[in-house]
């Protein structure tokens, strides 16, 4: 037998990823806390050339210069908290100081804690999350899509991953709550339930599963008598260096996890079809990315049948690798005659990624400029858009760039894809790109926030990673809150016109 070997990148991540995309200590799990340190000197994004807003007129249908029509259904008074929010959140200096409050001891202090709680709460949280329970986040996404605005929700209970089975089971009723509060919503008025497979599967058991997958690749007559069927998970340019040498064959208790691991996305893809609610899955970082995918696959060659798209996968175009594994597993697909359901976003976990990779002595897996992983991303939709104008599968295009945006609606245009159509739905995260979620709406397409729920404290995890994660899109794209400015100017310079009027008026009449 061979002997077990323990990858580099297990002892690595944990301090590479450290207080940037998850918490050190499985959010449910019974393990202790452990303190949270924090590397601010985090690297810059790219900046993006500023958008001139008379371009974003007549060159297509998507159309972002009219911002009365734009933020017709939003209130004068969230227009503002939201702008006030996006500037905060837009402060990088703020967004640092914040996440290391967050992750510091003083938080052990029972007032302070509290204070900050409440701060964040009635700032960040109620302007990115939907609300702590079910009854106010179907509150949410009634005014979302009954309110005027006519936006869809992706419900994602932000618990991030587990690290033991006891937290496993309690992250599945809360996906199973989730699936039924869905259920109970107006009709189309939620596009999907939003899953993690590391909650519902310890994390640690993810990586060896990766291990073992990325080690059948290189080598393909490793058997793994446990793997069922699935689509193809890596390609020949997939990064393999979170396993050096063979590693150990699973235990019978991991494989027992395992399978209890599978169980329970076999139980939430079952409720979501009685529910008829389809299922998202999301993507992490790579070190566990070929065991999600394998999950996410093996279900969906189970539940997509037909036109009936029950379970999507997510890829990443901000990998390297993204547009080839597309490819393959479209084509694996098709030939078994099972539809794909893909959500394309550009990724998280970058920093993290690059780190790993560096500090083993390889080459990034992600693409070395901003404008490769826009063509990379554009060329995979543009693949995608193909395939479902002409036959099985369906999109999810979650982008919050424009460019990316007007190219998807004029080819969608040019091959007769209807707007309003089940094979095709926009997405941006709630609280970010609501211009442009407004704008797709306006052209006529189903659009999407992804929304995430949960108290406070559970979700709060999640709050840091986009923090994190999304600091470059905060603080170098300024459209939404340039257009927010401007509808406010808009509506005050209408007011004080209305007022004047009233007070010609009245004083003709005297």
């Amino acid at each position: 037998m061979a002997a077990r070997v323990v990858s580099p990148s297990k002892k690595l991540l944990k301090s590479l990823c450290n207080g940037k995309f998850f918490s050190t200590r499985p959010l449910n799990s019974s393990s202790p806390s452990s303190s949270i340190s924090i590397n601010l000197t985090t690297e810059k994004p790219e900046q993006q050339p500023p958008i001139d807003l008379h371009q974003l007129t007549n060159t297509t249908s998507l159309n972002l210069h009219d911002v009365e029509k734009l933020f017709s259904s939003v209130p004068t008074t969230k227009l503002l908290r939201a702008s006030a929010n996006l500037q905060m959140a837009a402060m990088e200096p703020m967004v640092d100081f914040g996440m290391w409050v967050m992750n510091s001891k003083l938080m052990d202090i029972e007032v302070f804690k509290e204070i900050v709680l409440g701060f964040v709460k009635h700032t960040f949280y109620e302007h990115f999350c939907a609300g702590e329970d079910a009854l106010t986040t179907g509150d949410t996404v009634r005014r979302l899509h009954n309110g005027g605005a006519g936006l869809r929700a992706m419900l994602d209970y932000a618990v991030e991953y587990a690290g033991d089975n006891q937290s496993c089971d309690r992250n599945l009723e809360a996906f199973l709550r989730t699936v039924e509060i869905a259920k109970s919503l107006p009709p189309s008025s939620v596009s999907f339930v939003i899953v993690k497979i590391s909650a519902i599967c310890p994390l640690k058991l993810l990586e060896r599963v990766s291990d073992l997958l990325r080690w059948q690749h290189k080598n393909p007559s490793f058997n793994l008598a446990w793997k069922m069927d699935t689509l193809p998970i890596l390609s020949d340019i997939s990064p393999t260096y979170h396993t050096l040498k063979e590693p150990e064959p699973l235990t019978l208790e991991e494989e027992h996890d395992l399978q209890l691991g599978h169980q329970r996305l076999l139980k939430i893809c079952q409720n979501c079809l009685e529910s008829n609610v389809p299922l998202t899955i999301d993507a992490e970082h790579t070190s566990v990315q070929p065991a999600i995918d394998y999950l996410t696959y093996s279900s969906a060659i189970m539940y997509n049948k037909d036109d009936n798209i029950l379970v999507y996968g997510t890829i990443q175009a901000y990998l390297k690798d993204a547009k080839e594994r597309l490819l393959q597993a479209y084509q694996a697909a098709d030939e078994m005659g099972v539809p794909v359901g893909i959500k394309l976003v550009r990724g998280a976990y970058m920093s993290c990624e690059r780190k790993l990779a560096s500090s083993l002595g390889f080459e990034s897996p992600i693409h070395n400029s901003i404008r490769e992983t826009h063509t990379c991303y554009n060329d995979c939709a543009s693949f995608m858009l193909n395939k479902i104008a002409n036959g099985p599968g369906a999109l999810v295009l979650a982008t919050h760039n424009i460019e990316s945006g007007r190219i998807a609606v004029g080819q969608a245009h040019d091959l007769g894809i209807g707007k309003v159509n089940q094979k095709l739905e926009f997405a941006q995260l709630y609280g970010m790109s609501d211009a442009l979620s407004f704008g797709l709406r306006n052209a006529g397409f189903q659009v999407s926030k992804y929304i995430p729920f949960g108290p406070v404290e559970t979700v709060m995890s999640y709050l840091l990673r986009r923090a994190e994660e999304n600091r470059g899109l905060l603080s170098t794209s300024t459209l939404d809150r340039q257009l927010m400015r401007n509808e406010l100017k808009r509506r005050l310079n209408a007011a004080i016109f209305k007022a004047y009027k009233i007070a010609l008026n009245n004083t003709m009449l005297n």
